[in-house]
């Protein structure tokens, strides 16, 4: 009680300063804060509090102006699990966020899924469902989203890719690291479940590399690699130290229909499409036999529902690989062959690319998800040409009669 009476005569002494009160409050109240709730641990439990999350490490420059101790759910209600997540996806106009979105809504209820980006979207995104601007880089901002619309869930797909990164690395490092520091304080303030994505570039030419089991050496040679590797580990200390529900997924390739490429060492398999339909050939920018892990975006978009939804009991780890399948420009191009007789492929190797790619993985070892929560692939390669044929209106059966 002599601890708590001090720290009453602090504060009334920063009173009596008159008008510089504002002032003054402004710039002890953290101290004012941290002591009055040390002296109230030792009122009510003796000299050892026992609190179960220590404070939180101060905010970057510009963004909360106080420490936030981890156990403050001012604004939070406990999620139950039997309502309705409320859910936020950040980074939502790239490759992955709108199909992602779709997929959570027909689950979870339009309503019930909030899309987000600094961008505009296009009308029909804009009135598939809510759609609000997020900039991941402001606290500020980022918390009075997750406040105002209730969010329990947040899936963070704000990134840039691999190839986008390495030419403007200073904000591949804002956005990949600084934009996943906010992300992470504002999960753990408010009991969020997170789900980050990371990536076949979270390994390096130290990796094994067929197959890439989940834990083995990781030294990546890219800045979007080195911020997805601390991701991943930012994600289990904030599980460890702050009771964090954090899930992570490395994806391997993923190969959309629907989407234009966004810049990523894999998005030759996404491009080939395009071009194939269109002009019947394709320029590649890696070498023929350049093997790496891929996976159609429909099993990928299913793989990230099932974890989220998994019982935290079940998962032995907070990141796994999932795998569908692997290929070669080389091999690909032969599938597609069998449906358009015509095509043609020619390469022009980008180095860079290319020196990314030979430092990946070719294969990834998957068993821990299938066996923890079920991981089970629907695409192979012969149904994922045949889907992206068919989806920009090539005819496969046409090609299969000839």
């Amino acid at each position: 009680m002599g601890v708590l009476l001090a720290v009453l005569g602090y504060w009334a002494t920063c009173c009596s300063l008159g008008g510089c009160i504002g002032r003054v409050l402004t710039e002890k109240m953290p101290v004012i804060i941290r002591t009055l709730r040390q002296a109230v641990c030792q009122v009510l439990q003796g000299t050892a509090c026992h609190c179960r999350k220590a404070t939180l490490l101060s905010r970057f420059p510009g963004s909360s102006p106080w420490p936030m101790p981890g156990d403050a759910n001012f604004h939070s209600a406990s999620f139950s699990e039997t309502d309705q997540p409320r859910i936020l996806i950040t980074g939502g106009l790239g490759q992955l966020g709108v199909g992602l979105a779709n997929t959570l809504r027909k689950r979870f209820g339009k309503d019930n899924v909030f899309l987000s980006d600094i961008r505009k979207p296009s009308d029909h995104i804009f009135h598939s469902g809510p759609f609000i601007y997020s900039d991941i880089l402001d606290y500020k901002n980022l918390r009075e989203t997750v406040v105002n619309h209730r969010i329990t869930w947040l899936f963070h797909y704000s990134a840039l890719l691999s190839a986008v990164g390495e030419a403007n690395v200073s904000l591949a490092k804002a956005v990949n690291i600084t934009g996943l520091h906010n992300i992470l304080d504002v999960a753990t303030e408010h009991n969020l479940r997170l789900f980050v994505p990371s990536t076949i570039g979270a390994f390096g030419p130290t990796s094994p590399r067929n197959p890439t089991p989940d834990l083995c050496t990781q030294r990546p040679r890219t800045i979007y690699g080195v911020s997805k590797v601390h991701a991943e580990l930012m994600g289990e200390y904030y599980y460890y130290r702050y009771g964090l529900d954090f899930r992570c997924l490395r994806y391997p390739g993923i190969i959309s229909a629907d989407s234009q490429p966004g810049g990523g060492t894999t998005d030759y398999a996404v491009q080939i499409f395009h071009d194939a339909v269109k002009h019947s050939k394709f320029e590649c920018n890696l070498k023929p036999s350049t093997r790496l892990p891929m996976m159609y975006i429909d099993d990928c978009l299913r793989a990230t529902l099932e974890v989220m939804e998994a019982p935290a009991e079940s998962l032995s780890m907070r990141t796994y690989n999932v795998n569908a399948m692997s290929f070669s420009p080389e091999e690909l191009a032969q599938e597609i062959l069998k449906h358009v007789p015509e095509f043609q492929i020619t390469y022009n190797v980008d180095s860079i690319r290319q020196a990314i790619a030979d430092s990946w993985p070719m294969n990834f070892d998957d068993s821990n998800a299938r066996k923890d929560w079920g991981w089970k692939h629907d695409f192979d390669l012969p149904e994922l040409v045949t889907t992206m044929l068919n989806f920009h209106g090539f005819d496969t059966r046409v090609a299969q009669a000839n």
